[in-house]
């Protein structure tokens, strides 16, 4: 979840690692630092917040051409100065950024400590660099590599030493690192963004691998010492295209992509012959019996949704599971069951360990990922990507409508495998980022109009309320976990059957109430829900179809949604919802993009 970078080279290191870090901040903003090796010296730079407060700490004149820098989330220690990364060995000669959980640091840090070791944070991290002195002799790639010999947990890291000007020390185990080879350069990142636009070759490092690296590549190794064969490709431009252009924030600049996403996702996927999703082609979809989906957060209420298509179109039992509880509860694995993982980033550590849970198991697991060359991608050997483009706003929406429509492919792909008519279905579907411009256009970014009146009203009521049924429950989950994220007011969301079972209580006088309504089979039901909450008080936002105007008659906020096939509705219903987030967290002066306590990429336990 922080963000590391690092540069050798032939130019001086310090705008290269502020300028790697700013675009990496959206990984994790509580502190940040870096550590420059100058005339023999490492000098180490920390400030507590933003980038920009670091950029004034460090000064503009130094010359060094190596360097590591750190943006951090904070997992062990509070946010302050010492906690910050990079941290150095009592000598001050060798410095660590790293990304990960340390889990033996306790032990680790007694035993330092009864050696004499002073240990001035409250980091697992600081542990590694006093390991790495006590593991060097004079070669910077085997003292970090025997040093982690006594680490177990998660790490990306990078590594200086004051006595090697000109090196750094890179190694991965469960936290992405990846190498971009330029021309008498070489840039270290958690994630290619930070890359930047003069980096066309990258290595990705697997898990297990150490490097250490000068202008060039110089060396590629396995914890256990075996050398490595370097696995150098092109880095497409769509991961590191991070312009804002006119847009005030990168969550409303994205909202406003999804017509451009969603037509990705499809593209070269949709055809009069069917559907064609290349990472599942070699397999007989028709001897699965089950399909279920591992994802966090966003990802899960995508793979909700997904699980409902597939069910629909396909006839075929469908599932979602959170990624966080079924590797750690050692889930049962049927070998007859499609897993499929989904996330954004291709690297988020539980979604990742289920994957592994699934391959030990025997049974087969493609993923869903926007970041091309991810971890998970890579290791399911099935990756199928969005192509949703860069997504730097913490708080996902692209992502979410993208991975909707690729599971709806998906789907697709199962229900004409199994026989089942789907070329009216598929039509519908190659129609939908047409509907996603067209509701966009309506809705704008809620500065006006009738979503201003939604804006206002949760905001003053400090709450609010979601509900809908089937694929539209996950929407309403999606919906108030926006709403959360954007702008720390509570709030709940409930499917709508459940109302009378408990949740219904929370219904009072003025309640703002979301109901996400399309014009589906759970249309009916959802009317009584209505008339449930709007009997106990309820001020009820109703998301329907254009065309249903019983329902716009009914809510006391209309929120149309371009009208389109039942199985495809979810993409159009969530936008409001996004665009409702958006607005009331400008009303609260809320940080839109960086919201405090998240970070993009969760790539710790």
């Amino acid at each position: 979840m922080c963000g590391i970078v690092g540069f050798v080279g032939r130019r001086a290191a310090r705008g290269e690692l502020l300028g790697s870090l700013a675009r990496l901040e959206y990984r994790g903003y509580d502190s940040a630092g870096m550590a420059l090796l100058q005339s023999g010296r490492l000098l180490v730079y920390k400030e507590v917040g933003r980038v920009r407060n670091l950029a004034e700490a460090v000064p503009v004149g130094l010359h060094g051409q190596a360097g590591i820098g750190h943006t951090r989330w904070a997992t062990h220690g509070e946010v302050t100065r010492a906690n910050a990364h990079p941290h150095s060995d009592s000598t001050g000669r060798i410095a660590v950024v790293h990304n990960g959980i340390i889990e033996n640091a306790g032990p680790l840090r007694r035993q330092l400590e009864a050696m004499g070791v002073p240990l001035s944070s409250d980091t697992d991290t600081e542990v590694l660099p006093h390991l790495i002195r006590r593991a060097y002799r004079g070669d910077p790639l085997e003292a970090v590599r025997e040093a982690l010999q006594h680490v177990h947990g998660t790490w990306g890291l990078a590594v200086v030493f004051a006595d090697h000007p000109d090196r750094i020390v890179v190694a991965r185990h469960g936290s992405p690192l990846v190498l971009g080879l330029g021309e008498g350069f070489v840039k270290v990142g958690s994630d290619a963004r930070a890359l930047g636009a003069d980096v066309r070759r990258v290595m990705y490092l697997d898990d297990g691998d150490l490097a250490m690296v000068g202008p060039r590549l110089l060396q590629l190794c396995r914890l256990d010492g075996r050398p490595v064969a370097p696995r150098v490709q092109s880095l497409s431009r769509v991961l590191v295209d991070d312009d804002l252009g006119d847009f005030p924030h990168y969550m409303a600049k994205e909202i406003m992509e999804q017509p451009a996403s969603t037509a990705r996702a499809l593209q070269g996927r949709l055809s009069r012959e069917g559907v064609r999703l290349a990472a599942v082609e070699d397999l007989d979809l028709r001897r699965f019996r089950e399909v279920v989906f591992l994802a966090c957060g966003t990802s899960f209420h995508a793979g909700c949704v997904g699980a409902r298509l597939v069910e629909s179109l396909a006839r075929l039992p469908a599932r979602a599971e959170l990624a966080s509880e079924f590797h750690h509860r050692d889930a049962v694995v049927d070998a007859d069951t499609l897993y499929i993982a989904v996330s954004q980033s291709g690297e988020t550590y539980d979604t990742l360990e289920a994957v592994r849970h699934v391959q030990r198991h025997g049974a087969v697991v493609a993923s869903l990922v926007n970041v091309v060359g991810s971890t998970i991608a890579r290791e399911t050997g099935r990756g199928v990507y969005l192509h949703g483009g860069l997504e730097v706003s913490v708080a996902s929406t692209k992502a979410f409508t993208s991975q909707v429509v690729v599971a709806s492919l998906l789907a697709l792909a199962l229900a004409e495998a199994r026989g089942r008519p789907t070329e009216v279905a598929a039509r519908s579907l190659g129609r939908l980022p047409a509907r996603v411009g067209q509701t966009l256009r309506h809705l704008g970014l809620g500065h006006v109009g009738r979503m201003q009146r939604l804006v206002q009203r949760v905001d003053a009521a400090g709450y609010a309320f979601f509900m809908g049924r089937g694929p539209s429950a996950a929407v309403a989950a999606e919906g108030a976990l926006k709403l959360r994220e954007l702008t720390y007011l509570p709030c709940d969301a409930f499917a709508g059957g459940e109302m009378k079972h408990g949740p219904i209580a929370m219904i009072t006088q003025g309640t703002p109430v979301v109901a996400v309504v399309p014009r589906d089979r759970h249309r009916g039901a959802m009317l009584a829900n209505l008339a449930e909450v709007k009997a106990r008080g309820a001020w009820v936002a109703v998301v329907h179809a254009a065309d249903d105007l019983e329902l716009a008659r009914l809510a006391d906020l209309s929120l149309p949604v371009a009208s389109c096939s039942s199985p495809w509705c979810s993409v159009l219903t969530v936008l409001p919802l996004q665009v409702l987030a958006y607005g009331v967290a400008l009303a609260r002066g809320c940080d839109v993009d960086m919201p405090r306590n998240l970070a993009k990429s969760v790539t710790v336990a």
